[in-house]
């Protein structure tokens, strides 16, 4: 690890029941690591036969499983085995897979034969992503969860610059404070978080992306024509997520308003 131009790239295999949100952080943020190693995409396996059953198994003490979690957090997620199911049990899989991430690229094979340009420089987690990412949002389809579902994904778009500042703080009383409830009073929890911000005063479009605590926003290569209406779109991915009440919040960061920010932000209040 310490020769330079020995290695190419490095693929980090863990195991099934593995959280690759604990290890992408490590190698996202460590300064150390920063200038050689960059976090390039993570990449989660379903198994055709029985990854709808892994999906929808219910956990203990309200906890995610396993499978939905590694999924909420996949760039790419391949579709393996595709020839052992019909075609009917292969659609009743996409969907749940998109319900639980829509922003990920789903690949379907058999006997795990991927090309490896569809694997490799991803990007992901630099500002590159950037560009890809205005093509994913502007096809991005909607998503109507199932009622039991416990992660989904839910995306907006507010038009205006906000202040980076407030955008900070909406971002972090998401990941970091984690007070932010929905309608019934459960509390939000965002898993990963990706979009593109009109950040006041800054010429370029600004990415933001979010695992878990960890959170960035960085200038991408694209910058905002002259002419053109700017706007912020945000994709969230998580537990008891309320598009609405999301919203609501980021809109107030845009428009500079207190008065909306008091009504989900209980400092006394904060969840578990």
């Amino acid at each position: 690890m310490q020769k330079k131009g020995k290695f190419d790239y490095i693929l980090l295999e863990t195991t099934g029941l593995a959280d690759p949100g604990a290890v992408a952080s490590m190698f996202w943020t460590d300064a150390e690591l920063g200038s050689d190693i960059y976090l390039d995409g993570i990449i989660t396996i379903v198994d055709s036969k029985y990854g709808l059953k892994h999906l929808t198994e219910e956990k203990p003490d309200g906890l995610i499983n396993e499978a939905s979690r590694q999924v909420a957090l996949a760039d790419i997620i391949i579709i393996n085995k595709t020839d052992l199911v019909s075609e009917e049990d292969l659609n009743k899989l996409r969907t749940r897979i998109r319900s639980v991430n829509g922003l990920g690229k789903i690949l379907e094979t058999q006997r795990s034969r991927v090309a490896l340009s569809n694997v490799l420089d991803l990007h992901a987690f630099d500002s590159l992503s950037g560009i890809s990412l205005q093509e994913k949002l502007q096809h991005l389809p909607t998503i109507h969860p199932h009622l039991d579902q416990s992660i989904i994904t839910v995306t907006f778009e507010v038009p205006g610059n906000a202040k980076e500042e407030n955008l900070n703080v909406f971002i972090q009383n998401l990941l970091w404070e984690k007070d932010v409830r929905n309608k019934d009073g459960d509390c939000m929890e965002v898993i990963r978080l990706k979009g593109l911000v009109s950040i006041k005063d800054k010429p370029q479009q600004m990415i933001v992306q979010g695992v878990y605590e960890l959170y960035d926003v960085e200038e991408t290569p694209v910058s905002w024509k002259e002419d053109a209406e700017r706007t912020n779109r945000l994709v969230l991915i998580g537990r008891n997520l309320d598009k609405d009440i999301l919203q609501q919040l980021f809109i107030a960061t845009v428009t500079e308003t207190e008065k909306q920010w008091t009504t989900y932000f209980k400092e006394d209040q904060v969840c578990p």
